[in-house]
C-alpha cells in the first residue's frame, strides 16, 4: 500500500495534537517550540492590548514608543520585508530611561542595491540577523501597552499588520499616533510633510535618515516639539487628539 505524502502525514499529526491538546502542543509541532512560544506570546499581548482603554490618558504623562522600520520596499503583500526596527521609550514630553531598541530582521531575500544605499544595510548583515518572528517577538516585549507613535504610519502599520498576520495569525491593536498628521493638523497649509520637510521646518537637528533608531529618535524630538502645541490648542487627552486628527 502506497504511503501518503509527507506534508499528509504532517497536519494529521498536527490535527492529532490539537485535538488532544488545543492549538499549542499542535503549533509546537509544526514550528518548534521557541517559533511556538513567541507566537504565543505576540497573540497574548494582541489579546490583552484589545483590553486597555487609552484615550482618557493625558497625553503629558502617556508613555509610548517611538518607533520606525526600514523595509526592502513599499509593499509587503508583494513580497517586500522588514529589515531593521528601531524605537524609543517615551513619556510625557522627555525620554525614558530605557535602553532604545534596534535590531536588524532578516528577509529571506535579498535586499535591492537602492535600498542598501539608503539604509547602509547589507546582504551579508542581514543574514546574520534574528528572523522576522524572532524580531516582531522582541519589539513586542519593548512596547508592552504603550502607545505607539511614528511618521506617516500607513507604511509602518501596514508593514506590521503583515508581519503580525503571517507570523502569528493577528492584527496590530496598540494605538497609533501618527506626527505626519499632527503636522497637517496643526499647520494644514504646508505642502511637505515628509519626516525631512518637518523636521527642517521645526528645528530639529538630522543626524542619520533612514537609520531605524535614529529617525525614531528625531521623532520623538519631534513629538515633543508637537506636545506644547497641541497644549495651547486646549487638547490634553488621546482621545482628543484622535477626535481633532480624525478631522484631517
Amino acid at each position: 500500500m502506497k504511503e501518503p505524502p509527507k506534508s499528509t502525514n504532517s497536519m494529521g499529526r498536527m490535527w492529532n495534537l490539537y485535538k488532544m491538546g488545543g492549538l499549542t502542543p499542535a503549533i509546537a509541532s509544526m514550528l518548534g517550540m521557541s517559533n511556538a512560544q513567541q507566537m504565543a506570546f505576540i497573540r497574548s499581548m494582541s489579546r490583552d492590548q484589545r483590553k486597555e482603554s487609552s484615550l482618557e490618558m493625558q497625553l503629558s504623562e502617556m508613555g509610548a514608543v517611538v518607533f520606525d522600520l526600514e523595509t526592502t520596499g513599499f509593499n509587503p503583500y508583494n513580497g517586500d520585508e522588514i529589515i531593521s526596527i528601531g524605537g524609543v521609550h517615551i513619556r510625557g514630553d522627555q525620554f525614558e530611561d530605557a535602553e532604545p531598541f534596534y535590531q536588524l530582521v532578516n528577509p529571506k531575500r535579498k535586499i535591492p542595491r537602492h535600498i542598501t544605499e539608503l539604509t547602509g544595510i547589507t546582504n551579508e548583515m542581514a543574514e546574520k540577523a534574528p528572523d522576522l518572528m524572532q524580531s516582531l517577538h522582541d519589539f513586542m516585549d519593548f512596547a508592552g501597552k504603550r502607545v505607539l507613535i511614528c511618521h506617516g504610519s500607513g507604511h509602518d502599520k501596514q508593514f506590521l499588520n503583515s508581519a503580525l498576520w503571517r507570523t502569528s495569525k493577528v492584527n496590530l491593536t496598540h494605538r497609533v499616533v501618527d506626527t505626519m498628521m499632527i503636522a497637517k493638523w496643526l499647520e494644514p497649509k504646508l505642502i511637505h510633510y515628509g519626516l525631512d520637510e518637518v523636521l527642517e521646518r521645526y528645528g530639529i537637528a538630522v543626524t542619520t535618515r533612514h537609520h531605524a533608531l535614529h529617525d525614531s529618535i528625531m521623532t520623538a524630538k519631534l513629538y515633543f516639539h508637537f506636545l506644547k502645541m497641541i497644549a495651547n490648542r486646549q487638547v490634553s487627552s488621546l482621545g482628543e487628539l484622535y477626535a481633532y486628527l480624525s478631522r484631517h
